[in-house]
């Protein structure tokens, strides 16, 4: 279970080692020291720490300094502060410690029932949104799956055709077996056709079903992913939807990469392509088109999408991703909403969209390694 990380800073290694010593005696957490604020700034960078315990009287960097820097980093601009002191504790020094954000000011000796009860507040603070957060990951995962399913009930028909098409092909070779043996037409070549053939059917069968079986599974986990790698199968999820269509793909990848679940992002392209699919039926849109443009900025894969249907009126543009609304007739809403969540919640990543002159497009940002 995650535990409450706590910083002491203190240039006095006695302070940091009396003061840990008392934490320890009444909680169970992470404790982090340093003896300087150049020293915890660093612990800061790497550790998420939850609660900061510094001394006023530093050198180099005192207390204020320390804490009015923190107060301009986005990484530990909101990490709640107590300073302790045994000289800055007249109320000029408390009230400007307040005025930098300080949650308590404790003065020495310190009072071991004072420190604890002030502790404890923060602890529960933590411990229930820790469980909160837990419950709203928990609902996240409930829907991404849900979506997925949804997904899944839109390619009934994609995954009918894609299994009838190879079943056929087996029928047909049955009845050539019947045939050839009834005209007494069965040799040694003919059994390795026959063979080579029907293995190539079932190989193909076998292949789709894992496809779709690795889609379903809820239990996969982050790892680097070649983009290129998820756009295929996205392709393979679809089968001939865009023939069938007559939607033409037009496609920019190389060796991109992202850090994530890769069935997640396959969820995404699904519901984007097949909501331009939609718009290009509903609009009896001609020449129809999808891009699909990828690109590396910095540590992001940028995966730009867009088609030319025509795009949505701005009123609409604003509230696309909000839960429930539609601008189909028979609509739910929760396909772009989850697209939402899957990118910023599960993968980390950006998304924007907006019109372009030719139609709707997406432009998601995904990170390409585990961020810390």
């Amino acid at each position: 279970m995650e535990k409450f990380n706590i910083l002491l800073v203190d240039d006095v290694s006695e302070n940091i080692y009396s003061l840990k010593m008392m934490i320890e005696d009444s909680f169970d957490v992470n404790i982090f020291s340093a003896l300087s604020a150049q020293e915890a700034i660093e612990i800061l960078m790497k550790e998420n720490i939850d609660l900061i315990l510094t001394d006023v009287q530093m050198p180099e960097i005192d207390g204020f300094e320390f804490v009015e820097y923190l107060k301009n980093i986005e990484k530990t601009k909101n990490i709640p502060v107590i300073f302790i002191t045994g000289i800055y504790d007249k109320d000029e020094y408390k009230t400007k410690g307040y005025n930098l954000g300080a949650i308590e000011y404790i003065t020495k000796p310190i009072h071991d029932i004072l420190l604890n009860s002030k502790l404890k507040v923060y602890i529960d603070i933590f411990e229930k949104r820790k469980i909160a957060q837990e419950q709203i990951d928990a609902k996240d995962k409930v829907l991404i799956h849900q979506s997925k399913m949804a997904t899944m009930g839109e390619m009934i028909g994609v995954i009918a055709h894609q299994l009838k098409q190879p079943l056929n092909i087996l029928s047909l070779y049955c009845n050539d077996v019947r045939d050839s043996f009834s005209l007494g037409e069965i040799d040694d070549k003919f059994i390795a056709d026959f063979s080579k053939n029907t293995k190539e059917q079932i190989k193909f069968l076998s292949g789709t079903i894992d496809d779709f079986r690795d889609f379903f599974n809820p239990n996969k986990q982050k790892c680097v992913f070649e983009i290129k790698h998820v756009i295929d199968k996205t392709l393979k999820l679809m089968g001939n939807q865009f023939e069938v269509n007559e939607v033409k793909l037009n496609l920019e990848v190389e060796d991109e990469k992202f850090f994530g679940i890769e069935t997640e992002l396959e969820q995404v392209l699904l519901n984007i392509i097949n909501n331009s699919m939609d718009a290009f039926k509903e609009r009896n849109i001609k020449n129809r088109e999808i891009n699909i443009k990828v690109l590396s900025k910095q540590s992001y894969t940028i995966l730009i999408i867009e088609d030319n249907a025509g795009g949505v009126k701005e009123e609409s543009l604003e509230k696309i991703f909000d839960p429930y609304y539609t601008t189909k007739a028979t609509g739910t809403g929760t396909g772009l909403y989850m697209v939402k969540l899957v990118i910023k919640n599960s993968l980390q990543g950006d998304l924007k969209i907006n019109n372009s002159d030719k139609g709707l497009r997406y432009i998601i940002a995904l990170p390409q390694k585990e961020e810390n």
